[in-house]
């Protein structure tokens, strides 16, 4: 959930002192690439999957602080509202068998608080949006305990003027409505992946990743229904986007697919943080520039879709990783580590290549795709290599995917890996079941309401079989 703040209240003093701060690790960031100074260690992958709490009912069941105390492990954590839950894991070197090592351990977690949740009658569910939360829900009361998310809510609304946030999305059913508070963007739960990036290859990469998110959101897509509209397979993308919108802040609104590749370093972006961002959280830190906290505490109410992230090392080497944040939580842990090795062989590849990624589209193709893959997950149509009205699941099965193992082979991921994982993402795509269509199948066909389609999915997910062969 990001480091947690002393106060929710800041004076004109503290947002001036923060933005000198900001502006002297910005040109220490910028100094570090320039000059090499980053690590030379392996690609390393990671993630953090964020999940639900449920009643018996179905319902969304506001418990986050007890149950998290219960499952006593710090990779478990608290996010936004009440009924959600964050879970992390540790690191692994991206060659070998590191993604089935990354799967394990998420699979030991999970199950642990799964026996946790289920002695005080509660469940987990991963799934991008829950298909039963109501607008009620996502109010104030039911945010979790931390001042960083009171004063999120604050600095949001304070540059709205205290005007409402408009949520509008149209598919199938048109949503449409105010709110006024940023709970909406509990209601959108994800996978984010991470990779930490090669030296010097940080430009490529960074493109790649955006290349990437068309196919990697149309083949993930399990956000269909919200407040029981049917409207985009990843509805995720327009609510998440609309949650915590600053108004007329048009050319920096704090989660976008961004507005231009990158050119020439990825500081590039930290130098737009902190040139076009209004500063939301302006805690003044006395510790070293080198520790960066300003800058990372910028960067963290940013939400780009692939926002880049500065870690360190073990030794204290500092280092670029990409956060790829397009993926939705669920349908199983199985199927994320199938998104997650799609996304690292698929990036790698288009990355390493002779033709550098911003030269396979334009930006705006770019972005218009991946908007597109959104909207209709497996059955967008796309541009692809100069070609327009391109199905994607077609491009995913002859195009992506071999350029996925290609890279993944590139790393020396276990073959066993490699065909476990990407097998999913072709069956998934050649059924054209992903968590959004199985979820409109199932409404579909059977006429019940979210509750029971819920119940039916939560029963599936605890069996952990991939969801192209799930049954309705």
């Amino acid at each position: 959930m990001g480091e947690e703040l002393k106060t929710s209240s800041f004076s004109d003093s503290d947002f001036a002192e923060f933005v000198r701060n900001l502006r002297a690790e910005t040109e220490l960031v910028q100094a570090w690439e320039r000059d090499g100074q980053l690590s030379r260690g392996p690609a390393t992958a990671g993630f953090e999957l964020e999940a639900w709490l449920v009643d018996r009912d179905a319902r969304p069941s506001a418990q986050n602080e007890s149950f998290i105390a219960a499952v006593d492990n710090e990779l478990v954590v608290p996010e936004l509202s009440c009924f959600n839950v964050e879970f992390n894991g540790d690191p692994q070197q991206l060659t070998g068998d590191g993604l089935s090592k990354l799967q394990t351990e998420l699979s030991d977690l999970w199950r642990h608080a799964v026996r946790v949740a289920d002695k005080d009658g509660l469940r987990l569910a991963m799934i991008g949006i829950l298909p039963t939360v109501k607008d009620s829900d996502l109010c104030v009361a039911n945010m979790s305990s931390s001042k960083r998310f009171e004063a999120v809510n604050e600095q949001v609304f304070r540059l709205r003027k205290g005007r409402p946030l408009k949520l509008k999305i149209e598919g199938e059913d048109i949503l449409d409505r105010d709110h006024y508070d940023v709970m909406l963007e509990a209601a959108a739960t994800s996978f984010q992946i991470h990779l930490k990036l090669p030296i010097g290859r940080e430009v490529d990469y960074y493109n790649a990743s955006k290349l990437v998110s068309t196919p990697l959101v149309a083949v993930a897509a399990n956000s269909p229904y919200l407040f029981g509209k049917n409207l985009w397979a990843e509805s995720r993308i327009p609510l998440f986007e609309q949650a915590v919108s600053v108004g007329d802040w048009d050319y920096a609104e704090r989660v976008t697919f961004g507005v231009q590749y990158i050119e020439e370093s990825l500081s590039e972006v930290f130098k737009a943080n902190r040139q076009r961002y209004p500063v939301l959280l302006p805690q003044v830190r006395a510790r070293p520039v080198e520790k960066l906290d300003h800058l990372r505490l910028q960067n963290g109410t940013i939400w780009r879709w692939n926002r880049p992230l500065i870690g360190w090392d073990e030794d204290g080497t500092p280092h670029y990783r990409i956060e790829q944040r397009v993926v939705p939580a669920g349908p199983t842990i199985l199927d994320s580590m199938a998104n997650a090795a799609f996304y690292y062989g698929l990036v790698t590849y288009l990355a390493d290549h002779e033709i550098r990624p911003h030269e396979r589209a334009q930006f705006f193709t770019t972005r218009d795709n991946f908007y597109e893959a959104a909207k209709e997950g497996l059955d967008a149509r796309v541009r692809w290599n100069h070609t327009d009205d391109q199905p994607i699941d077609g491009l995913i099965l002859d195009t992506f995917l071999p350029m996925a193992e290609q890279g993944l082979n590139s790393l020396d991921v276990d073959e066993a890996d490699i065909e476990r994982y990407l097998g999913i993402i072709e069956g998934r795509t050649r059924n054209k079941q992903n968590g959004a269509a199985w979820q409109r199948s199932f409404v579909k066909k059977h006429a019940v309401d979210m509750e029971d389609m819920l119940e039916a999915y939560l029963l599936r997910q605890e069996t952990a079989i991939p969801v192209h062969e799930w049954p309705l």
